[in-house]
């Protein structure tokens, strides 16, 4: 089981945790260490930036409520060096507005306390696959779907016979996810937060018409279809 991640485990996956509560932040160091993380613990937001600064790391945790510079305030100023580095915000609140701001600053999960150590992992191991198949998948624009090729540049869906359908930026961004995770599940929040940079649910609402847009578009592909996976996502199969 996830294996791909356990080999890039292998190499020591370097995390900032950065958490002012001093006995949970060395649980989840010993936690996570026990895990395969190379983990470094800050107990400030200060202290997380400069530490930041200063190496490489792969992974980010950053608690919302810190002194002398917040989790939000944190991951702005990663964000301006890198936009790619996944960021997990830990917080007491489960406030909506805290919730879409840690998402809106570039956040890829929001755990509020307390949380289960095992969840943590999960979320974590969830992300990183998303980020591994991202990464691997980046420059691919041409995929085989039954019969049909699909473009994703050109946002084009040419047919056995010829015809060939030009997409609207949504469907071919939305498709071109499904593609990348062909056979698994593409989960609906990071659908949502890649494509309209929102979970919130008028998007929720319209990913669902383009879904319904682009089975029509597959509907002549005998063996392909979209299905939905209750309470997770959509699932391209072929």
């Amino acid at each position: 089981m996830f294996t791909h991640l356990k080999i890039k485990m292998e190499n020591n996956i370097k995390v900032l945790l950065a958490e002012d509560d001093k006995n949970l932040g060395l649980l989840l160091k010993e936690y996570l260490s026990a895990k395969n993380f190379d983990v470094t613990l800050c107990e400030d937001g200060e202290v997380a930036i400069d530490t930041y600064n200063k190496s490489n790391f792969d992974f980010c945790i950053l608690d919302v409520m810190m002194p002398k510079k917040d989790g939000f305030s944190v991951a702005k100023e990663i964000r301006l060096s890198n936009s790619n580095i996944p960021i997990i915000f830990l917080t007491a609140k489960s406030l909506k507005e805290d919730v879409l701001e840690g998402f809106k600053i570039g956040g890829d999960d929001y755990m509020t306390k307390p949380f289960s150590m095992e969840e943590l992992l999960m979320r974590i191991e969830a992300i990183m696959r998303r980020s591994n198949t991202k990464e691997s998948n980046s420059n691919q624009e041409q995929f085989s779907i039954g019969n049909l090729v699909f473009n994703s540049k050109k946002q084009t869906l040419l047919h056995a016979d010829g015809k060939q359908e030009k997409l609207t930026t949504k469907e071919s961004e939305l498709l071109r996810l499904l593609c990348i995770n062909t056979n698994k599940i593409l989960e609906r929040n990071y659908a949502l937060k890649s494509i309209w940079s929102d979970d919130n649910y008028f998007n929720a609402r319209s990913m669902d018409v383009y879904i319904t847009k682009l089975r029509k578009h597959i509907k002549s592909e005998e063996g392909v279809e979209i299905i939905n996976v209750h309470g997770k996502g959509y699932k391209l199969i072929m």
